[in-house]
């Protein structure tokens, strides 16, 4: 897998957000439909962060949620993806 490019502020960010031990994030699933939130993490292995990679979630994208009931059903670049609420646990989040 790339590695992605990540702006300066994205890097400060992500530091602030190591260093506080996950501080205000929280996992994609307890975003409610509507909100707006930046993925910090992606906790799991490589086979996970590979799928979710592959359908645009990765550290520093930007997700709308649209459906929390059932599979989470989120908005990232235009695209809709349907994930499961165990992948959706490991994917830490800063509402915006």
């Amino acid at each position: 897998m790339e590695e992605e490019c990540v702006s300066e502020e994205m890097e400060e960010e992500k530091r602030g957000f190591l260093n506080n031990n996950y501080g205000d994030t929280m996992p994609l699933s307890r975003l409610n439909p509507g909100e707006l939130g930046r993925i910090m993490a992606v906790e799991g292995g490589r086979g996970i962060r590979q799928k979710l990679f592959l359908r645009g979630l990765f550290e520093g994208s930007v997700v709308r949620v649209i459906s929390c009931y059932g599979p989470v059903t989120v908005e990232v670049d235009r695209n809709t993806v349907s994930i499961g609420r165990g992948m959706a646990q490991k994917v830490m989040v800063r509402r915006m």
